[in-house]
């Protein structure tokens, strides 16, 4: 048996790490004596020192450290006399970073820096480094953001030859090219986002026929006309992967000059598209569909708000059971509304159509056992100096579901018709979930008498799907849909189709947003290539756009994992801001999950805090691991996942980005 592997290193903040080894399906544990200083992400030789067992992973011991990950931290530098030291923000950095006298620069104490290292740790020396930038001091207004920027060595900035290159492109659609695409500009077309989006990709319009069927345009922009292969801007595009959103600041995959300019669908407009013209029958069944190039210009900019309020006055865009009648009727005053509903009179039967489809659609992907997971997202209000003023769940209206069905099913369409084309594609990959998983999950289920029902060889999405149904409107929905979420696979982007479990597809991909995501964008350059040759490649070009999309695939899945670390912890950052000056004030919340050390509690708002178990009472907590729950040893109090619980904030710290609550007993 093979001793010796290479690795990549995950460490803990408390000092200990895993090895992901190809060889290998389950990690390798690294006590903490045994890392030999590797840090997170190191690429690492290691030996095993003690097999698995059932209770436990492999043992191994870091031999050396091959290739260290990065050599630059964020931190507080905290200033003596005659040195300093960095602590990083990153908590599995277990080694502060001395700076000596002479290379502390100008950096002072308990301000936010950027340290390269010079020497990393050996034994029980800390590494050593200098100071090469500073950002400023901790509650400075965007120093937190900034911070984000740099420790994920995030490209803010384009290159000046990328601007140059952005800022040649005309601001106006070339007329020469006109005459190649079908003209849609006398159409109705309508672009529905949030009312801040900027860059619009994507824009609908919906016909019934005279067979009674529907006929669904989904025109997205046209963004490969302009970012031509191996331009600076494409390869630009290649690096950065996909836009990250960061609540006060986006750092995009193109420059404004494209994304809000000429590539954005805006109203009054002519831009080019491609157009997915889908003939959908009454069940929701494509039974026909094309692309094409088109010229399209938008009849009128949407909201998901303004539309939402014209089809509550129209009775229209029931998707949930039970939900009450007009309850959004007052999203606007009544002045606003009124002027809306008279600027919008003309387009009411297109928008009823639009709701009429999207029901159909829904209910057809219910059936094949698309999963509906109630997990809300957050939505953190900021103050014009970027400091967290609110948190609250993000509203989402019946127009969002709208626009996610159109788009689900223009995706779906574009994946079949070229996988059956043998085409080189990238797909939207979401694999059937780990058996050992399913049986881990149905362990909690069972205490609350549901069950995932399936066979290692026969897992159904409908199984989840049922289960989430059963659940819709009890207390426990939101936990239990957290832990299927666990449960299942994270979606990746891959050259081979392998469908979609959660969105029970069998062809996925993602098309519809080629400004902000790569995959999109080389799908659309596949898609033109097809068309502009007659469905006809050379088996040159072919071989070329398929290394091309495997490449793309795992360089794309990798800038993901970055952009939602990255999104993930600017929340956490403010939602722990948020949280600060609420020191002793009490709330009701949810158990959402327990842990051998602590509970975590979720509020109404979205804002998550650990209760440790020092701040349970006086008393000693059995934790049983697969109930998943906590009982007093003398009072035989029981704590559950999905209870409910009333907690005191004990501490909130933004730079640790921690919130501690304490149960009120």
């Amino acid at each position: 048996m093979k001793k010796d592997f290479t690795g990549i290193f995950r460490g803990n903040e408390k000092g200990f790490g895993f090895v992901k080894v190809e060889e290998q399906e389950d990690e390798i544990y690294i006590s903490r004596g045994n890392t030999k200083d590797a840090i997170d992400g190191d690429e690492v030789l290691i030996k095993i020192i003690e097999a698995s067992r059932e209770d436990r992973h492999q043992e191994g011991k870091v031999l050396k450290v091959l290739k260290h990950n990065k050599d630059t931290f964020v931190g507080v530098f905290q200033k003596s006399r005659n040195f300093g030291f960095v602590v990083p923000d990153d908590r599995k950095v277990n080694s502060d970073i001395f700076i000596s006298k002479k290379n502390c620069g100008k950096a002072k104490n308990n301000q936010k820096v950027v340290a390269q290292i010079t020497k990393f740790p050996q034994g029980n020396k800390s590494a050593e480094g200098k100071i090469i930038e500073i950002l400023g001091y901790q509650d400075q207004a965007g120093v937190d953001m900034l911070s984000l920027v740099k420790e994920y060595d995030l490209p803010y900035e384009f290159p000046d030859p990328v601007i140059e290159e952005a800022t040649s492109i005309k601001q106006e659609v070339a007329k020469k090219d006109i005459p190649y695409r079908l003209d849609l500009r006398e159409k109705e077309i309508f672009t529905i986002d949030g009312e801040d989006a900027k860059d619009l990709d994507d824009a609908v319009a919906v016909e019934k026929l005279k067979n009674g069927n529907y006929l669904l345009n989904v025109s997205i922009a046209d963004v490969s006309y302009y970012v031509k292969e191996n331009s600076l801007l494409d390869r630009e595009a290649i690096v950065r992967g996909t836009s990250i959103y960061m609540l006060d600041r986006v750092i995009p995959m193109l420059p404004k000059e494209l994304s809000n300019g000429i590539c954005s669908l805006n109203q009054g407009e002519d831009r080019f598209a491609l157009t997915v013209l889908m003939e959908i029958d009454q069940n929701g069944k494509v039974i026909s569909s094309d692309i094409q190039k088109s010229i399209i210009n938008v009849t009128r900019r949407m909201s998901y708000k303004e539309v939402q309020a014209i089809l509550d006055e129209l009775g229209q865009g029931k998707l949930k059971e039970n939900e009450e009648e007009g309850e959004i009727k007052e999203i606007y005053s009544p002045q606003k509304k009124k002027q809306l509903l008279e600027e919008c009179y003309p387009y009411f039967s297109h928008f009823k159509r639009m709701a009429e489809l999207a029901n159909i659609l829904k209910e057809r992907r219910k059936l094949a056992g698309s999963l509906e997971l109630d997990i809300p997202e957050s939505k953190i209000v900021l103050d014009k100096h970027g400091i967290a003023v609110d948190v609250k769940k993000y509203e989402m209206y019946f127009t969002n579901e709208l626009i996610e069905q159109f788009m689900l099913t223009a995706n779906e369409t574009v994946a079949e018709k070229f996988y059956w084309l043998e085409a080189p594609f990238i797909y939207r990959v979401h694999e059937v979930p780990d058996m050992e998983k399913i049986e881990e999950l149905n362990k909690f289920l069972w205490n609350l008498g549901y069950k995932i029902k399936g066979s290692k060889d026969n897992i159904h999405p409908k199984a989840f799907a049922e289960v989430l149904e059963e659940i819709q409107g009890k207390p426990e929905e939101r936990v239990i849909s957290n832990l299927v979420l666990r449960t299942l696979k994270i979606a990746r982007y891959e050259n081979e189709n392998k469908g979609h479990f959660g969105i029970a597809s069998k062809y996925y991909c993602h098309f519809t947003s080629p400004i902000r995501r790569y995959p999109d964008l080389f799908i659309h350059r596949i898609i033109s290539k097809y068309l502009e040759n007659n469905y006809q490649l050379t088996e040159e070009q072919l071989e070329k756009y398929q290394e091309q999309s495997a490449h793309y695939a795992e360089s794309s899945s990798d800038r993901e994992k970055v952009a939602q670390k990255v999104e993930r912890d600017a929340e956490d950052i403010k939602k722990a801001e948020f949280m600060q000056d609420k020191i002793g004030e009490e709330y009701d919340g949810i158990i959402s999950s327990i842990t051998s050390f602590g509970i975590f509690v979720e509020l109404e708002n979205t804002v998550e805090g650990l209760i440790r178990f020092d701040d349970l009472g006086d008393e000693y907590f059995i934790y049983d691991e697969n109930k998943k729950t906590l009982q007093g040893e003398k009072s035989k109090k029981m704590y559950k996942i999905g209870d409910s619980i009333r907690i005191r904030v004990i501490f909130a710290d933004k730079l640790t980005r921690r919130i501690d609550f304490e149960a009120i007993l």
